[in-house]
């Protein structure tokens, strides 16, 4: 495996590092885990529905709603479990985020055309120590990062599909978003857009 560019202090990008064979498989992954634990598009805390549609794998998913972020162990919509990780992204997971200890949350976001992410922190995990990892699916995302403060400079960078970035160190409660995604530029995800995977150590 090619050493990765290193943006910056503890945010390394992977360019094109799953294949269009591995990408596919992902994707008819997602959506096939999309028929029992539907996409949708949750409530920030202050009652605003997000432009981006989610779901999730593994033991447990990231959801939100006007009591506040958290994760949960079922579906808010269907109250039944997350589907299991698919092996590829556990082992991804092993190859470049903790070979002992393994992920129990991949969340799953969805941008269609004009869906964006506001610059936010990962920070609802229990220990910070643990990276993010994040795999880009179909569309091309205009990705901005900046410091762990909402007032240090950003900059922007261009996430392709099949491109893995992890957040670890340094970065890893960096303020990160996504301004926006080049409708059209792949037509990998059916109906069009991106997905982008999150692998995280919830717990």
């Amino acid at each position: 495996m090619f050493q990765p560019l290193t943006i910056m202090s503890g945010f390394d990008l992977w360019p094109g590092l799953l294949d269009l064979p591995a990408q596919r498989a992902l994707v008819e992954a997602v959506m096939a885990a999309a028929e029992v634990a539907p996409f949708a598009h949750y409530a920030t805390a202050y009652g605003k529905p997000m432009s981006v549609a989610m779901t999730a794998f593994g033991p447990l998913g990231w959801t939100s709603d006007p009591r506040g972020y958290r994760y949960a162990e079922r579906h808010p919509g269907t109250d039944e479990p997350w589907p299991d990780m698919p092996r590829a992204l556990l082992d991804l997971w092993t190859l470049l985020g903790d070979p002992e200890t393994p992920p129990d949350s991949c969340l799953v976001n969805l941008y269609r055309e004009g869906a964006r992410m506001g610059l936010h922190q990962d920070r609802d995990e229990a220990d910070p120590r643990f990276p993010v990892l994040s795999i880009s699916l179909g569309d091309t995302a205009v990705f901005r990062i900046g410091g762990t403060s909402p007032k240090d400079p950003t900059r922007s960078l261009k996430l392709n599909s099949g491109d893995v970035c992890r957040l670890s160190g340094p970065a890893r409660l960096a303020f990160h978003g996504v301004d926006r995604i080049v409708a059209g530029s792949s037509t990998l995800v059916p109906g069009g857009g991106r997905i982008n995977l999150t692998l995280r150590r919830a717990r």
